[in-house]
């Protein structure tokens, strides 16, 4: 297969099969694939599974007591959000490739159109129109977890203070505004802007990872830092959560990176290889890089550098090699360490949980190197000949959308800070959200 066939998703996105039609040449109809729909049943289910209860787990176990209900029912509450977004235009507006023409940049190179919307023409019968045939309903429920978790990883960034209200519209705001946009840039096939440019973006880490990271940077800032931070004390009150939560997030994955071959074959095989051995190597980077710099390791670190490799190797996961995936793994953590420890001290900011620190560094580094590592004669299964083209095709890749996410997130967020207002009032945010925003505690004692 070659490099661009697994490039992210694409082989899958160009075009759908609305039913069991013969070929336009009078070859035969094809035919379901019972092996690959049955691994991307299973890896659809993975992918969710990261989102509830992994995220939502890992991310309720670093914030203070008073806030855990509000983490949680934040992430169930942006997977029901998204995925009804999703069937009624988020589905369309990603992958409708009309008007779309490779090496022609138009409108329908940003964003798709409403062909699909209200999941039109889709039956059971539907198929992907790809080398792996599988139904398109399991296309859609796949895609659709992609679309739950990358809006639910900036929770991370403005825990502790945002309303319920406020983070409700925001997300949805954001995912038909910045997701679906990035997503069909990327995704979508010939004509897609960033397709056209080369962009290798296995399984989303510039759609998910760096496009989360960067939103939670700028929410985080715009909201401002909770009360008291940095002096007051702020330690995560349940580390066994997150711990969980992290161990979750590394099983889950496989279906997020495996599971973006689209098929049960090699390049599965490879991507869960390459998957668990950059997420070992980041654990490990992570790890000693804080022994070192501060005496002892934490059981917060390590769980955090099991996601910065989680998330590094996500692009890669279709082209790099095991000992490429290596080195994307120890640059993760030991990078993404000292971006979310010494970055975010000596500028300030308040990423309440390192969404930015892990996910948007750790999205950029695994981008980059993939650029690097995909080259055949660095042990890569692509087909980059020319590793400094292809690493200025990934730098740009990166730079447009930090670019598009962090000016379009922004505007967002102060027109919703005009007409609804952000943040929790003071009192509110000093009893915590689980009282002030859901009138529940966490703990009952």
């Amino acid at each position: 297969m070659t490099l661009r066939k697994f490039a992210g998703l694409g082989a899958l996105l160009s075009v759908v099969m609305p039913g069991l039609a013969m070929a336009a040449d009078g070859a035969a109809a094809p035919v379901l694939n019972s092996g690959d729909t049955a691994w991307m049943l299973t890896a659809t289910a993975l992918v969710l599974f990261m989102t509830i209860p992994g995220l939502a787990l890992f991310y309720g176990g670093m914030v203070r007591s008073k806030n855990i209900l509000s983490v949680m029912m934040q992430c169930f509450a942006i997977t029901g959000l998204i995925s009804i977004l999703w069937v009624i235009y988020g589905y369309s507006i990603t992958f409708d490739t009309t008007g779309m023409e490779q090496g022609v940049t138009n409108f329908n190179s940003f964003i798709g159109g409403f062909g699909k919307a209200f999941l039109a023409g889709v039956t059971p019968e539907s198929l992907t129109s790809s080398t792996a045939l599988f139904p398109e309903a399991v296309f859609i429920t796949f895609q659709m977890t992609f679309a739950i978790i990358t809006p639910a990883l900036i929770v991370g960034a403005f825990a502790e203070r945002m309303k319920f209200s406020a983070m409700l519209i925001f997300m949805g705001v954001w995912f038909t505004l910045v997701y679906a946009p990035i997503a069909h840039m990327v995704w979508s096939g010939n004509g897609g802007l960033l397709w056209d440019w080369g962009v290798l973006d296995f399984a989303g880490g510039t759609v998910v990872h760096i496009n989360a990271g960067i939103a939670g940077l700028v929410a985080c800032i715009v909201l401002g830092k909770r009360k008291g931070y940095p002096s007051t004390p702020m330690a995560p009150h349940n580390l066994g959560y997150t711990l969980v939560g992290a161990a979750m997030l590394w099983i889950g994955w496989f279906g997020f990176n495996a599971g973006s071959a689209a098929a049960a074959n090699g390049t599965a095989g490879m991507a869960m290889l390459v998957t668990q051995i950059a997420t070992a190597a980041a654990a490990l980077g992570w790890m000693f890089a804080e022994w070192i710099t501060h005496g002892k390791p934490s059981a917060l670190g390590i769980a955090s550098g099991v996601v910065a490799g989680l998330v590094a190797i996500t692009p890669a996961a279709g082209t790099v090699g095991p000992m490429g995936s290596v080195v994307i793994g120890l640059s993760a953590g030991v990078i993404c360490f000292f971006c979310a420890t010494s970055l975010k001290r000596k500028l300030g900011y308040d990423d309440s949980l390192d969404a930015f620190g892990v996910h948007g560094i750790g999205g950029i580094v695994g981008a980059i190197l993939t650029g690097v590592f995909a080259a055949p004669a660095l042990g890569g299964f692509g087909t980059v000949t020319d590793i400094a083209a292809q690493v200025w095709i990934q730098f740009k890749g990166v730079a447009f959308t930090v670019v598009y996410t962090a000016i379009v997130t922004f505007i967002i967020l102060k027109v919703l800070d005009a007409v609804m207002g952000l943040r929790v009032a003071e009192e509110e945010e000093a009893v915590g959200l689980d009282l002030a925003q859901h009138n529940e505690r966490g703990y009952n004692l």
